[in-house]
């Protein structure tokens, strides 16, 4: 039996939804919900898919605060199997909701294929020119967030192609080519942030894929990410 569905249309709440299905990766789904039950919003996590008590459904999404699409395969494999819920995510956030979207959850935020939240498209960081790494292995990062150098846990993540033209979004960190890596924006009501690497990858990632852990490995990128959404949200709700 699942539990009982939160109220449609209260992005108030503190229940936060973490995919957890055949789009992700075993691991990812985990480490996210972990991430957020460490932010100071006091979030209610729980999975969310087609094997948990929750179903990824309008009536589950409207009841929440946040949903998180974690780190996964293929692009387009994954958008084969979440491509269903598209329209359900897009009213989530438009009517209010944060999206979160790690890695893969990045790219499904873009357009071809994917969600359509983001001011603009994503592409794969590898192919950039001046990547490095510039292989789809696990590896390490270099980023300069908030004007911070830090290193992150990558494997094969985007790289995000905003246009001006079709909306604002904040730049939170970039790839030592100058790309974007961290991206808030405005969708509707609501506000979408992601990040192409794994800022919430915990120390056995690192050491399980033999990358030596970084001297500054803390969970505050995740969690500026969080806050950044969670405030840009509710400035929209104030001003709707």
């Amino acid at each position: 039996m699942r539990p009982d569905v939160p109220v449609p249309g209260s992005h108030a709440s503190s229940l936060a939804l973490v995919y957890r299905g055949p789009a992700s990766t075993p691991g990812c789904p985990e480490a996210v919900a972990a991430a957020l039950r460490r932010s100071r919003w006091d979030l209610d996590v729980r999975f969310v898919g087609p094997r948990e008590d929750l179903p990824l459904e309008p009536d589950v999404l409207a009841g929440a605060r946040l949903y998180a699409q974690p780190g996964g395969g293929g692009l387009r494999r994954a958008y084969r199997k979440m491509r269903r819920s598209r329209e359900a995510i897009r009213q989530f956030v438009g009517s209010g909701g944060g999206y979160l979207g790690f890695c893969l959850g990045g790219y499904l935020a873009g357009e071809t294929p994917g969600f359509g939240l983001l001011p603009g498209d994503t592409d794969r960081f590898i192919s950039s020119p001046g990547a490095r790494p510039d292989h789809d292995g696990d590896s390490i990062v270099t980023l300069t967030w908030a004007g911070r150098r830090r290193q992150v846990y990558f494997q094969d993540g985007a790289w995000f192609d905003l246009d001006p033209a079709r909306g604002p979004a904040e730049v939170l960190a970039t790839y030592d080519n100058g790309l974007p890596a961290a991206v808030v924006a405005p969708f509707g009501r609501g506000a979408v942030g992601v990040v192409g690497p794994h800022p919430e990858a915990s120390p056995d990632w690192y050491t399980d894929s033999g990358l030596p852990v970084p001297d500054d490995l803390q969970a505050d990128l995740t969690q500026d990410l969080v806050d950044r959404v969670m405030t840009a949200g509710r400035r929209a709700d104030r001003l709707g």
